[in-house]
């Protein structure tokens, strides 16, 4: 068990370990993560945005590393979190990508297995038309939606990430959810893809 996994210690002795697992492991941070921020990155704004998003989002972390607290969140929330702020720079782009992919569909897939992998989570979560209806979302429920959708948060992780309440995520996307409904024609796209395969 490593420092940063200690979760069933008592707070105490937790709170005198995570800056020192942070900035001493760094190195396991960085391979324990970076796969799922990159991917988490690439579905929101491309894979040529995301190398750079990811890369500023991992210096960030380094340089940052003495500020951790794991009794606010956890080293993977703590990421998602940097890598959220960053994608919040990008916005434009990520609404440009969000409105071309909705005019145009997923990109055919590419040799590497990242583009596949990007590729399938594009054909799965982010159909044309709910692309482009998530481009007509506003950034915190947006961000809320996708780091649901794509990151897998959980409605707390997701407050740590944003720095708003548990009540504030859960409005946010009751929102988004019922503006998605309304851009596709009141139909679940979840449904409509399943049915569509079967």
């Amino acid at each position: 068990m490593t420092a940063l996994s200690r979760a069933g210690e008592p707070a105490a002795v937790r709170r005198s370990r995570p800056l020192q697992a942070v900035a001493d492991r760094f190195d396991e941070v960085f391979d324990l993560h970076f796969d799922e921020i990159h991917r988490y990155v690439a579905a929101r704004l491309g894979p040529d945005v995301a190398e750079d998003v990811v890369a500023e989002t991992f210096a960030t972390a380094f340089r940052k590393r003495h500020t951790y607290d794991a009794d606010r969140a956890a080293v993977r929330t703590w990421l998602y979190g940097i890598a959220t702020n960053l994608i919040g720079r990008h916005r434009r782009s990520e609404r440009r990508a969000l409105r071309a992919l909705g005019r145009r569909g997923p990109d055919r897939p590419q040799a590497g297995p990242e583009d596949r992998v990007l590729d399938e989570v594009s054909a799965r979560r982010l159909r044309p038309d709910l692309a482009a209806a998530i481009a007509g979302l506003n950034r915190g429920e947006r961000d809320v939606l996708l780091l649901m959708a794509l990151a897998e948060l959980s409605h707390d992780e997701i407050a740590t990430v944003l720095g708003v309440s548990y009540g504030t995520v859960g409005s946010r996307l009751s929102r988004a959810r019922k503006k998605l409904r309304a851009a596709l024609g009141d139909v679940n796209p979840m449904r409509q893809e399943e049915d569509g395969r079967g």
